[in-house]
């Protein structure tokens, strides 16, 4: 499995809990940090960060694929829609959170979510 990284690079151990997460071996991490001038459209930029990604497109459509979005709401909705395109679905995504209680800080993966699960579950409120 490949990480897309958008965000701090992750730890051994954040790599050990997600491979343990996922059942899956994580062969490759792609760090691809979004840094954003706020002066700018951001739909573009957006763009440029994940074509900086250095994947095919058909690794995009075919390789098992785990996003690390950006921290910022509005630079992760653009990066998910321009990977909606790129791989033809939405990625699953890991959640990382500060771990309690610790000096200095530190960040443990809480969470892998399936965006494309949760997409579909929800076409039953779909009207037709």
């Amino acid at each position: 499995m490949i990480i897309v990284n958008f965000t701090h690079p992750l730890t051994d151990v954040q790599l050990a809990q997600i491979a343990d997460m996922t059942k899956a071996e994580v062969t490759r991490v792609i760090q691809a940090t979004a840094q954003f001038d706020d002066q700018q459209p951001f739909a573009a930029q957006a763009a440029d960060l994940v074509a900086q990604v250095d994947l095919s497109p058909d690794e995009w459509q075919t390789t098992p694929i785990l996003v690390v979005p950006p921290a910022l709401n509005f630079i992760a909705a653009l990066v998910l829609a321009e990977l909606h395109g790129r791989m033809g679905y939405f990625p699953a995504i890991v959640r990382l959170r500060p771990v309690p209680d610790t000096v200095p800080r530190r960040f443990e993966v809480a969470e892998v979510l399936d965006l494309q699960g949760v997409r579909d579950a929800a076409r039953i409120y779909r009207k037709v």
